[in-house]
């Protein structure tokens, strides 16, 4: 006796068979029943029984909707708006159907999406709801798209009898099943688009939402999916879905610290919420949730990368050595030591499958957590494999970051590189894109090399913190060159008896080696710091030495460099004439070499000097053409003190007002660089603008806070000024006297 079919059905299932199993044996069973039954009696004329309409079935297959869904607003309106946007074939019923595709990375929420708009818009398809999990991304094998037919056509009330052997029989008997319904259709999970096609109804009444890891661009492109990117949660719904699903009692500290490990993926944030958030588990063990592979983000990344090709899959593996944020193609093409196109093929599937993200300008990144993961991955590495990627990666770098240096500042000199970059504006993008990657590479690999290309770019633009890190690496070496930028940027920052210490050492080194070029630049920097502490007079016979060595040299751009320093110095002297005529052979200088940065220095030098000699027209006219340069070239340092001069002028030509507003860009400068000369000089200025105005209480807070950061950095000349204001402040009373 065999038992009804749908307790067949129900039975099979519970044994374990696979949906191709298990239509084959719902086959066989009703062809049994079929040679039991007997031969069918004569019909009987004379009673005619009108047919029965069968009852449509109507299926409602979708999974619970998702508790404590947060957020989202954007990509539900988009698949709104699928609703009701003309088919393929004309107005919603006719035609193609409408077809979404819900894509991104591993455990952001795509599923979750899907689902709880098809809850949402249920009722709008009177006809039911279809779904199917995929598995295009499960630790089991993909579902054959035969085996999801089958499925589909027994939910909409086809007996087994009737679904055909073969995968295309069965589209053409789900497309007959489905014309004129109105049917929301939910594939769930697609590794591919042909694993979908097959799926697709065949006229516009069906509206079909597709979930994936991968782009499905095939998809897209030949069956007009609508593409609906879903990014990671940001960090305002991250706490939101975080506050929902701990209780409003959650405490602040704990969401705000869960949300920051969690890089918005909302799987990571529905885990973490379930466990405790003082547990120190460290990487992605943090986020198992009991041993439950479908919930644990190592498993639903690694299903990921099962469905990769075997180059981009070691590629991915390869990522985790990158020290970096940012990856493009030459970078990954120089860890897998394949040609830059096999890179550039692996980034692209990658992305694909969004285990990469776009970061601009052909660059890749990976959030936290996918970073963890390939880290790991490159941890079980070989040894000599993982030091053979390394060694690639830190030669195209060196290589690659010369060259840029080399296009942004041609006057210094740099060893001959392999690689080139397309012009200046490039050559900034590239090194910006990859400075905390050569910077943490310095840490073992070609550190004083690469202090020797960067030392400018990181210098010019504000970089104090990176210099600072990669110049003790190379000076670990003892590298007389490093410790000359090692000092400058100490200078900069305004802690002068470092600086001295290690431009001390870098004069022995160059002096031992016979290097006239190196001696005459650590004199030149040692030079600026007694001008810093008052000692103007040191400070010009230095670099009045520094001046010869690069005559002797025959270092055009270095004799330029020492007649705008002492150019500085002489101006700071209040020697003005010779300041001016020192400054304008420097701005000849250097406008012959064509280097425009440097004679913007002198030009906006030698308006300082015209503007503290009563020559505001020409003063300005040559601040703001400094300005222009600086900007043009990326120095921060510049353009802050091109607008501290600039405000200085206008505070001397009596108007405030322009004043002010370059004096506080200077000063927000000098506080995001670092720069404490530059700080105390805009912090004094604005002292004077301010106690001109009539604003002495205002104009005492900016004095102190100059006096106290230059009494801590041994400042004299801006603790002079800060000394001088104190006391006209004190003489002009209180606001309001």
């Amino acid at each position: 006796m065999l038992p009804p079919t749908d307790r067949f059905d129900v039975l099979v299932r519970l044994l374990g068979a696979s949906p191709a199993e298990q239509g084959a044996l719902a086959t066989a069973r009703d062809r049994v029943e079929e040679h039991r039954r007997p031969a069918a009696a004569p019909p009987v004329p004379e009673v005619v029984v009108p047919p029965s309409v069968p009852e449509v079935a109507v299926p409602r297959q979708l999974p619970p909707d998702v508790p404590a869904f947060t957020g989202r607003a954007a990509p539900l309106a988009g698949l709104d708006a699928l609703l009701d946007a003309p088919s393929a074939g004309g107005p919603p019923g006719a035609g193609a159907p409408r077809v979404a595709l819900i894509a991104g990375t591993a455990g952001v929420g795509k599923t979750a999406l899907a689902v709880h708009w098809a809850h949402r818009v249920a009722g709008r398809f009177p006809d039911g709801q279809l779904h199917v999990d995929l598995r295009g991304y499960d630790p089991q094998q993909p579902v054959d798209p035969g085996d999801a037919l089958a499925g589909f056509l027994r939910g909409l009330g086809v007996p087994a009898s009737g679904i055909p052997a073969t995968t295309a029989e069965r589209a053409a008997r789900y497309r007959t099943e489905v014309a004129g319904r109105r049917l929301l259709v939910l594939l769930d999970n697609a590794s591919t688009a042909d694993q979908v096609r097959p799926l697709l109804p065949g006229t516009g009444g069906c509206v079909v939402v597709v979930t994936s890891r991968d782009a499905l661009g095939g998809l897209v492109a030949r069956d007009g999916a609508h593409p609906v990117h879903l990014d990671r949660l940001d960090p305002a719904a991250s706490r939101a879905l975080l506050r929902r699903l701990l209780g409003p009692a959650a405490d602040t500290g704990t969401v705000e610290l869960l949300a920051r490990r969690c890089a918005g993926l909302p799987l990571a944030l529905r885990v973490a919420a379930t466990r405790d958030p003082q547990d120190t588990t460290g990487g992605l063990d943090a986020f198992d949730a009991g041993g439950d592979p479908r919930t644990a983000l190592r498993s639903v990344f690694s299903w990921s990368l099962r469905r990769l090709g075997p180059p981009a899959a070691a590629a991915f593996q390869l990522l985790g050595l990158h020290p970096g944020r940012v990856v493009d193609a030459p970078v990954t093409a120089a860890l897998a030591g394949v040609p830059v196109p096999a890179g550039r093929a692996a980034l692209d599937e990658l992305a694909r499958a969004h285990l990469v993200e776009p970061a601009g300008d052909g660059g890749y990144g990976m959030h936290d957590l996918l970073r963890a993961y390939s880290a790991e991955l490159a941890a079980g590495l070989p040894d000599g494999a993982a030091r053979a990627a390394l060694d690639r990666l830190a030669a195209h770098l060196l290589d690659t970051a010369t060259a840029a240096a080399a296009a942004l500042f041609p006057h210094d000199h740099h060893r001959p590189a392999r690689s080139t970059v397309d012009g200046p504006g490039a050559a900034q993008r590239w090194l910006d894109r990859h400075r905390a990657a050569l910077v943490a590479l310095a840490r073992s690999r070609a550190a004083v090399e690469l202090s020797r290309v960067l030392w400018r770019y990181l210098e010019v633009g504000g970089h104090y913190r990176d210099a600072l890190a990669l110049h003790t690496a190379a000076a670990a070496h003892d590298d007389a060159g490093a410790h000359t930028s090692l000092g400058a940027v100490h200078w900069l920052l305004g802690d002068h008896d470092r600086a001295r210490v290690h431009f001390g050492r870098s004069l022995r080194g160059h002096r031992a080696a016979g290097d006239t070029t190196g001696e005459a630049r650590a004199t030149a920097r040692l030079a600026l710091v007694h001008e810093r502490l008052g000692d103007h007079d040191e400070a010009a016979a230095r670099l009045r030495d520094a001046l010869a060595m690069y005559r002797a040299a025959g270092d055009r751009h270095g004799e330029a460099a020492q007649l705008l320093n002492l150019g500085f110095t002489y101006q700071r002297m209040h020697r003005h004439a010779t300041a001016e005529r020192h400054l304008r052979q420097a701005a000849g200088l250097f406008a012959e070499l064509g280097d425009r940065r440097l004679e913007g220095y002198a030009l906006g030098n030698l308006g300082a000097v015209e503007s503290a000699t009563g020559r505001p027209v020409q003063a300005l006219g040559h601040l703001r053409e400094a300005l222009a340069r600086c900007v043009e070239a990326g120095d921060r340092g510049g353009e802050g003190t091109a607008h501290a001069t600039i405000g200085a002028a206008y505070h001397r030509a009596g108007r405030p007002a322009k004043a002010l507003g370059h004096l506080r860009r200077a000063l927000a400068i000098g506080r995001a660089t670092g720069e404490c000369g530059l700080e105390v000089e805009a912090l004094n200025t604005l002292g004077d603008v301010l106690l001109a105005a009539g604003r002495p209480d205002a104009a005492a807070r900016r004095f102190a806070a100059a006096r106290a950061l230059a009494e801590r950095t041994g400042d004299r000349h801006g603790l002079a000024g800060a000394l001088d204001g104190e006391a006209r402040t004190r003489r002009a009373g209180p606001a309001g006297r």
